[in-house]
């Protein structure tokens, strides 16, 4: 069941990495990302005041939003601080680069994501699992050469390092997520991460965007902000749930929900009519034989 709630986060991530380019195409970042938060908070909000006003509506359900201590909303926020540094990181990359190298540059996360399971949750894989990580890496450089073509040079390129940014601080944030989904309410760590990162984002909004929302920063609303908030809010939920299942392994997981590059691959070839789609399609080829031997090795 864990598994077939990753592959189900995996498609909704790939709708959530189709609407950001929509979204922060010639838009600026701040102001987007702002209102990611707000409408994830908005969405979630409907749980947490049943789950207050009426928890007998709720509890026992996937929806219900158990109450958390002092202590555990100092572990959540710690969650949203991680996770507004990689979307942060993200989104500006993904507003200056090709989204065809950027899905594949981030299904890098899964390997460090991988690593630290080895090490910190004594996660042991077997040999299908072994071969679909190292399939996926080899597919990995073989975006860089790729990427060489377009002009973008992995070690210059700082937009690529802003996306670096973001696969380390999203593979810290995965086995962070492995620890809290074994310690507390999945539902409150959900919810209460999302309504944090408005607080936090708010006077980075004011102090670094507002003076300049008239010159080089212009804003324009678009319904696929909206999208951004809904399928992300879709994805995490499905991610948090099968990380909640007590036979669920992260290094999976990870991997399998970055499946969702196909998606938004196809989206950069036949919407967005992205370069050079045939040399990335027979590299995302290798990346979902990666994702199948992971499978293999899952069942």
């Amino acid at each position: 069941m864990w598994l077939i709630s990753a592959f189900a986060s995996a498609l909704f991530l790939g709708l959530y990495d189709v609407n950001k380019k929509l979204g922060l195409r010639e838009n600026a970042v701040l102001p987007v990302l702002f209102l990611n938060t707000v409408f994830c908070s908005l969405f979630f909000l409907p749980t947490l005041l049943i789950s207050r006003w009426a928890p007998q509506w709720l509890e026992g359900g996937l929806f219900y939003v158990a109450p958390v201590d002092l202590r555990t909303h100092g572990f959540i926020l710690l969650k949203s601080l991680i996770v507004l540094i990689s979307w942060g990181s993200a989104y500006v990359a993904i507003k200056h680069l090709p989204i065809t190298l950027v899905g594949p540059i981030k299904a890098l996360q899964p390997s460090l994501v991988l690593f630290g399971a080895l090490l910190i949750f004594g996660e042991r894989l077997n040999l299908w699992q072994w071969l679909g990580i190292l399939v996926a890496l080899i597919c990995f450089f073989l975006y860089a050469m790729v990427g060489k073509k377009e002009g973008v040079s992995f070690l210059k390129n700082k937009w690529v390092w802003f996306l670096f940014l973001a696969v380390v601080t999203g593979a810290m944030s995965g086995l962070y997520d492995k620890f809290l989904m074994r310690s507390f309410d999945r539902m409150a760590v959900q919810v209460w991460y999302t309504i944090y990162q408005i607080f936090m984002m708010l006077p980075v909004l004011l102090i670094f965007w507002l003076p300049r929302r008239h010159t080089s920063a212009a804003f324009e609303f678009r319904w696929s902000i909206v999208g951004i908030a809904f399928f992300l809010c879709l994805s995490d939920f499905l991610y948090f749930y099968a990380l909640s299942l007590p036979d669920s392994m992260i290094s999976v997981v990870s991997v399998v929900r970055r499946s969702g590059i196909v998606i938004s691959f196809l989206a950069g070839a036949f919407f967005f009519k992205e370069r050079y789609i045939r040399s990335k399609a027979l590299i995302l080829i290798g990346v979902l034989l990666g994702m199948f031997l992971l499978y293999l090795g899952s069942v």
